[in-house]
């Protein structure tokens, strides 16, 4: 397993929103309980019904909530990257739920153990606020995604996806393979590669194996569904201006 690195320091602290939210006072007595840590594509944080002993507050990284079936289906029901917290049942005293978080994208998570977070939250101060708006926020993305999955076309779940997954990264570029795009969808890859292409035929993506790559965010917008604006903007509602 990768060494962590131990400290927490202003300027990664400030790379997730919701620590970057917080007052000084209270993140410098939560950043003391902090652990940045390397998270590997594949790696799995929690699984289904397991009791989880750490929450993340993901800093370039993004993880992908997802739900197996018996039949050992699986689809994504949310995503977390630099704007919120994974683990959220451990603050709401449910300690597991019936998801796996997986990481989608490698990068850095901000690490603290289960009680630590749960003291803190329990604190009732600006920290018990902000992870409470967050959790309203990210079943409205769980809800969309429901809806989204039932009513519009794979085309335009693609260009959500696509939207969602770029507002959490620093570049254009994602690395991700269509085999994996179509696990979190819970589609043949062959739907993936005929969304994609017709994408990249209308200039708006260009792919290569394992690289996508925007190339016309405007246009990505303009195909997609009503969901990503929805959940964009109930996002920033929640938690751009939470005072």
């Amino acid at each position: 397993m990768i060494a962590p690195c131990p400290l927490a320091t202003k300027s990664s602290l400030g790379r997730n929103s919701l620590l970057a939210a917080l007052p000084a006072a209270e993140l410098d007595a939560l950043a003391e309980h902090l652990v940045l840590v390397p998270l590997r594509v594949g790696e799995t944080l929690h699984g289904p019904h397991a009791r989880s002993h750490f929450a993340y507050f993901p800093t370039t990284a993004i993880v992908s909530l997802h739900y197996l079936t018996c039949s050992g289906a699986s689809c994504e029901v949310a995503g977390v990257g630099n704007e919120g917290i994974v683990s959220v049942p451990l603050f709401l005293g449910g300690d597991s739920t019936t998801t796996s978080a997986v990481v989608q994208t490698a990068g850095h998570a901000y690490r603290i153990e289960a009680r630590l977070l749960r003291e803190a939250f329990g604190e009732a101060g600006e920290l018990q606020r902000l992870l409470l708006l967050y959790t309203q926020a990210l079943i409205v993305q769980i809800s969309q995604t429901v809806v989204c999955t039932r009513h519009h076309s794979i085309e335009q779940q693609l260009c959500r996806w696509l939207l969602m997954t770029l507002d959490r990264l620093p570049s254009s570029e994602l690395l991700m393979t269509q085999e994996m795009v179509a696990g979190m969808f819970g589609v043949r890859r062959e739907s993936i590669t005929e969304a994609a292409g017709k994408l990249q035929r209308a200039g708006l993506i260009s792919y290569r194996r394992g690289h996508i790559s925007v190339l016309d965010r405007a246009g990505l917008e303009a195909s997609a569904c009503e969901c990503y604006a929805l959940v964009r903007r109930e996002m920033h509602r929640l938690l751009a201006n939470p005072g």
